[in-house]
């Protein structure tokens, strides 16, 4: 395999001024349904969250406000559309509960929650060309996961892009087809996003999490590295 390189567009971080993205890559892992024990941590994120918070008032939490203000700033209401980690939380505020969707997804979920932080992945056993964040040029294109209709993103928003195919459309609002991790999936990369008040040593902390929670249910050879200003790139291959 080429190498194949990941890595953040400097403005982004001009835009957001102490952003990073912990990156856990894992490859040789074992995908499928989730163990009883490890839906049972999601139950218990889920208790945690309708303990911790409640949905009056849930937009001014500071690791919910600060992803609104971001998407305020490329032109996206965030009451139409929701950062993945206040749609998640919104979700769980109702009493309902996450579905179990595999083990790698399910890990994914139960970090976000514990700590009120995107923590998602991408299966990258398919990924040909560099993958990078960066503010969208409008000509990118991009199936949501769900369907078959191709969008264009609005030049400016934050993208997540594999080349000129979008990955996920306004930062960690929604997914795409491509990259979807699968019961078949045996490579994965997970985004630990740290838009402040989060701090990179959380950010840290929760990457070491993801690492220890892979290894335990999926196995694989797994590490991590801290996507900053200054280390904006990062070889994604083996």
């Amino acid at each position: 395999m080429s190498e194949i390189f990941y890595s953040i567009d400097d403005e982004v971080f001009g835009r957001f001024p102490g952003y990073v993205r912990g990156v856990v890559l894992a490859y040789g892992v074992s995908n499928g349904d989730s163990p009883p024990e490890l839906i049972a941590m999601l139950r218990d994120a889920e208790g945690s969250v309708r303990d911790r918070l409640e949905k009056d008032g849930l937009a001014d939490h500071p690791r919910i406000s600060s992803w609104r203000e971001a998407y305020r700033s490329f032109g996206a209401k965030p009451s139409k559309f929701r950062s993945s980690i206040e749609a998640m939380v919104r979700r769980v505020l109702s009493n309902n509960e996450l579905p179990t969707i595999n083990t790698l997804v399910d890990i994914g979920n139960v970090l976000s929650l514990r700590h009120l932080v995107p923590t998602g992945g991408h299966a990258i056993d398919e990924v040909e060309e560099d993958i990078i964040l960066r503010p969208a040029n409008g000509e990118e294109t991009f199936v949501p996961f769900g369907s078959d209709q191709v969008e264009h993103p609005i030049p400016g928003e934050i993208v997540f892009v594999e080349g000129n195919t979008v990955l996920t459309r306004r930062w960690s609002w929604r997914q795409a087809n491509h990259t979807l991790t699968l019961p078949t999936t045996t490579a994965i990369e997970f985004n630990v996003d740290g838009l402040p008040p989060v701090p990179e040593s959380e950010v840290k902390n929760i990457c070491q999490e993801t690492i220890d929670m892979v290894a335990r249910f999926c196995g694989g050879d797994i590490r991590f590295e801290i996507l900053s200003r200054e280390n904006p790139r990062i070889k994604l291959t083996e």
